[in-house]
C-alpha cells in the first residue's frame, strides 16, 4: 500500500508536468472542458490495455479488435438512429477507407498482438511518441510550424512518460523487437490518421467521423479476422472486458477524441497518449492486483 502510494505521488507529479509541457508543444493552452475530455479520455484509453490484455490471447488479436471496431460502430450507427441524425458518411466514403486504416485498423491490430509479447508499461513508453511523429506529420501535412517548444515537449512527455511507469529492459530477440517495431508503426499511424482527420474532415461532426471510420475499419479488418477462428470458449470476464473494449473505450471515447481534434487539433487531442500511461498503471493495479 505504502509503494502505490509513493507511485500515486510519482504519477501525479508528473502528470502536471506533462500538462504544462504539452500545452507550451502545441502552442495553445486547453480550455477547462477541452482538459476535462482529455482526462476522461486518457483514464477511458489507460483502462484498454488492460482489457486487451485480459481477451486478447483467448480471442486473438485480430478478431477482437475486428468485434471492437465492428460493434462499436453499430453501436453509433443506432445511437445516430435514435437521436435521428444524419450521418454524413457516403460522401466521404473514400476517405473514410483511408482512415479507417490508418485511425483504428492497422494500429489497433498491430497494439493488441504487440502486447502478446511486451510488457504493457514499455508499450505505453512507445505509444508516448505518438505526439512526437504528430508534429512531424502535422508540419508535412498541415503546414504548421515546427517550433523548437513543439519539439521538446513532445520529447519531455516521453521522457516522462519512461521515468514513471519505467519498464524492464527489452530482451533482444526476434519477437520482442518485431512487437516493438509494431508499436512505433502504431503510434505512427495513429499520428498519419488524425492529421489526416483533421485536413479532409473539416466541418464534420465527432458522430460522422467516429462512426465512418469505426465501420470502414470494420469492413477492412473483416476478411483478416478468419485468422482467429474457431474462437474459443471464453469466461465471463473476458466476455465483460471485451465489452468494456467495445462500449466504453471505442463508441463512447471516439466521441471525446475527435471532439478534440476537431476543437484543439490532432497534436493536442494525441497527447492523450502522454496520459494514458498515469492511468494504466493505476487501473492496473486496482483491476489486476
Amino acid at each position: 500500500m505504502y509503494r502505490f502510494a509513493q507511485e500515486a505521488e510519482i504519477l501525479s507529479l508528473s502528470a502536471y508536468a506533462r500538462m504544462a509541457s504539452f500545452s507550451a508543444a502545441g502552442g495553445m493552452f486547453l480550455s477547462l472542458k477541452q482538459l476535462t475530455a482529455l482526462f476522461a479520455l486518457a483514464a477511458i484509453w489507460g483502462a484498454s490495455y488492460i482489457f486487451i490484455r485480459i481477451a486478447v490471447e483467448p480471442v486473438g488479436p485480430v478478431m477482437l479488435m475486428f468485434i471492437r471496431v465492428a460493434l462499436s460502430g453499430l453501436i453509433l450507427l443506432g445511437y445516430a438512429r435514435l437521436r435521428r441524425q444524419q450521418l454524413n458518411i457516403r460522401g466521404h466514403w473514400r476517405q473514410f477507407i483511408v482512415l479507417g486504416f490508418l485511425g483504428s485498423a492497422l494500429p489497433f491490430t498491430l497494439i493488441a498482438w504487440a502486447e502478446l509479447t511486451v510488457t504493457g508499461s514499455m508499450a505505453a513508453i512507445l505509444m508516448s511518441a505518438t505526439p512526437l511523429f504528430t508534429t512531424f506529420v502535422a508540419a508535412v501535412g498541415l503546414g504548421e510550424a515546427l517550433t523548437p517548444h513543439k519539439l521538446i515537449g513532445a520529447i519531455l512527455g516521453i521522457v516522462g512518460v519512461s521515468i514513471t511507469v519505467g519498464g524492464s529492459p527489452l530482451a533482444l530477440d526476434t519477437r520482442t523487437i518485431a512487437a516493438t517495431l509494431a508499436l512505433l508503426a502504431a503510434t505512427l499511424s495513429y499520428a498519419i490518421g488524425g492529421v489526416y482527420a483533421k485536413h479532409c474532415f473539416q466541418g464534420l461532426d465527432n458522430l460522422s467521423l467516429s462512426t465512418g471510420q469505426l465501420l470502414f475499419a470494420a469492413l477492412i479488418l473483416a476478411p483478416a479476422s478468419v485468422v482467429d477462428l474457431p474462437l474459443p470458449e471464453v469466461s465471463p470476464f473476458v466476455l465483460m472486458a471485451t465489452l468494456a473494449l467495445v462500449v466504453l473505450c471505442t463508441a463512447f471515447a471516439y466521441q471525446l477524441y475527435y471532439y478534440l481534434v476537431i476543437s484543439a487539433g490532432p497534436l493536442q487531442a494525441l497527447t492523450v497518449t502522454l496520459l494514458i500511461p498515469v492511468f494504466g498503471l493505476v487501473w492496473g493495479a486496482l483491476l489486476l492486483g
